[in-house]
């Protein structure tokens, strides 16, 4: 009998028309998820709360010195997956890196737990070497699983990809709920509680899914004759002596820009020179530093492409377009983990009472009840299929869901109770996964049709849609006065939740984009070097939206809090109008690839 998927006999049992490994990956990833999500969620918010006068202190930082932190950590969170891609190709196996992973991001979770400085830096040092092992190949497990029927694998994503965003949408309000009305020792101890169930559930599930993702054996390379090795219509461009020079002093600075950012602004330990060239009262010695990297990394850039054939010369210039364009939406997009937790915190209305907070009531326990009832009806139908072979990894399933329900029922009970509803600082976070689920298959359908936009105007259309998200918070945010002290004046969160609607939108218009593009117009020699120069991308994206969310107090203080969402207005939109313009020279550029 020839199997249709990968894997052992019991994977061949279907779950709504597909493998039921699938489902296995897909409560991993929602665990994981969960876990990042949850933590995630609550970061700047323990951070920058304050140390006296209220009810779940905080650390007391400044804005900026938590953004700093941040966004290294999310920068440094799209770099390791390169790296773990590889140690799993070469030595570990896609499994075995899976859990590794897991189980190195459990301990991170768990220092987290224990509030102290140290355990803060060591949690955070394991979670960004955990996702490296962990993220990039989870989805070559299913590729492997799916290599006899690629047919199904678009489908296959889209389920997965569902266990993504159902994880973040119940860590953030799960997390966040404890953290913010019991300790934040709950909140970071239950994203590690859930990640601890996601590793053991993997594990034992491993007969599941046979050989897929073993350890790889080494293969013996077959002699290839000298007329083999020379194909005349391909332009080979191996990496020369200067380019291996360059990429090591570019990283090397790269790296030291985002663990000194942090340091210096908290600890004031500078990993980088105070000053480099004239007067750092212009541009300090770590900023000098950047753009001499930086240069030297577009030179490397530019030198490379330089040296290809003319087509794919264009097609690459077309992707470097489209990285560029990359950076000014992750910048804006990732406030949502910086400066609008602290705008949810300090200057949206939270507090319900009478009929308003009946109806949060009923919308938040719809939200809550409907997504969980229908995952779980999903495991019971995994159960059904895979009790006889993985039937602890299905336990520990079980448990891990018994408890949410709990943790969901108490919240439900208590909002319900009192007469004043509260509504968390993570709640609002929380709307972005929804609305993905909400509106990924409308905008899935029109991606198909025949009025399917191009890649540059899908780009404009995504970065104009967050463009606009910015423009309510900014139109709310003008009532408040320019003096007015954090928690003295709140305004409606109705602004709020539209901001997350259209930043939503604009994210399943243009991110999805991205890495597609990257397979499609790199030559297969070349994607290695162009899938890390993507991550990169997105690195200085959540890098810098991390430095500038982190500016909200200063820009509040010398201007106004509507006057920093107008940065946040004008950016993406005057971005999304450029690539507007530059749309038939980047479809020409593509030479038919879109």
């Amino acid at each position: 009998m020839e199997f249709v998927y990968g894997g052992s006999k019991t994977n061949q049992k279907e779950v709504l028309g597909h493998p039921s490994g699938l489902f296995v990956l897909f409560f991993t990833e929602m665990w994981e998820r969960f876990s990042f999500y949850g933590m995630r969620v609550l970061l700047v918010n323990f951070l920058t709360m304050a140390i006296t006068g209220v009810d779940n202190p905080g650390w007391g930082w400044s804005a900026e010195q938590a953004g700093a932190l941040f966004g290294t950590y999310a920068g440094l969170l799209y770099l390791t997956p390169l790296i773990g891609g590889i140690v799993a190709d070469k030595l570990t196996g896609y499994k075995w890196a899976v859990v590794i992973g897991a189980g190195i991001m459990t301990l991170g979770h768990a220092s987290m737990a224990l509030e102290t400085e140290a355990s803060l830096y060591i949690g955070l040092t394991l979670l960004v070497l955990g996702t490296g092992f962990f993220k990039p190949n989870m989805t070559s497990i299913i590729s492997e699983m799916y290599k006899k029927a690629p047919q199904k694998k678009d489908g296959a994503y889209t389920i997965y990809y569902m266990g993504v965003n159902a994880g973040a949408f119940f860590g953030m309000m799960l997390c966040g709920y404890l953290a913010e009305t019991q300790g934040w020792a709950y909140g970071f101890g239950l994203a590690g509680i859930f990640m601890l169930f996601g590793t053991i559930q993997f594990w034992l599930s491993s007969p599941l899914f046979g050989k897929i993702g073993e350890v790889p054996k080494k293969e013996i390379k077959p002699i290839i004759s000298t007329e083999e090795k020379q194909k005349p219509n391909e332009k080979t461009n191996p990496f020369t002596t200067l380019d291996k020079i360059l990429i090591v002093i570019c990283s090397v600075i790269g790296l030291l820009y985002l663990l000194d950012d942090p340091s210096s602004k908290i600890a004031n330990f500078h990993l980088l020179p105070t000053t480099l060239i004239g007067d750092s009262t212009n541009l300090s010695g770590a900023t000098q530093c950047v753009l001499i990297g930086l240069g030297l990394f577009l030179f490397l850039i530019i030198s490379r492409i330089l040296r290809y054939e003319n087509i794919v010369k264009d097609r690459m210039v077309a992707l470097i377009i489209f990285a560029v364009f990359t950076i000014f939406f992750w910048m804006s997009f990732e406030q949502g983990a910086t400066s609008l937790i602290i705008f949810a915190r300090d200057y949206t209305q939270r507090e319900l009472i009478g009929n308003y907070a009946i109806a949060y009531n009923i919308i938040n326990t719809l939200l809550t009840v409907i997504p969980l009832a229908i995952i779980s009806w999903v495991l019971f139908l995994l159960y059904k299929q895979t009790h006889k072979l993985i039937k602890v990894s299905n336990i520990i399933l079980i448990v891990s869901f018994l408890a949410i329900w709990v943790i969901v029922g108490g919240m439900i009970y208590g909002q319900f109770k009192s007469e004043t509803t509260i509504v968390t600082v993570s709640w609002f976070s929380t709307l972005n996964s929804f609305f993905i689920i909400a509106f990924a298959s409308f905008f899935s359908k029109w991606w198909e049709s025949k009025y399917n936009p191009s890649s540059a105007q899908k780009y404009s259309l995504g970065l104009i849609l967050l463009g606009i998200g910015f423009a309510f918070l900014a139109f709310g945010a003008n009532t408040i006065p320019s003096d007015t002290v954090a928690g003295t004046f709140r305004v409606s969160m109705i602004w709020l939740i539209f901001a997350y609607l259209f930043h939503t939108m604009g994210e399943l218009c243009l991110s999805p984009v991205g890495l597609s593009q990257v397979s499609k117009l790199v030559p297969a020699r070349m994607i290695g070097f162009m899938y890390g120069m993507w991550y990169l991308a997105i690195a200085i994206g959540n890098k810098v939206a991390g430095s500038l969310g982190g500016q909200i107090e200063a820009i509040t203080e010398k201007y106004d809090l509507s006057t920093f969402f107008l940065i946040f207005t004008f950016v993406p939109i005057i971005a999304g109008v450029i690539i507007a313009f530059l749309n038939k020279t980047l479809v020409r550029k593509m030479h038919g690839i879109n």
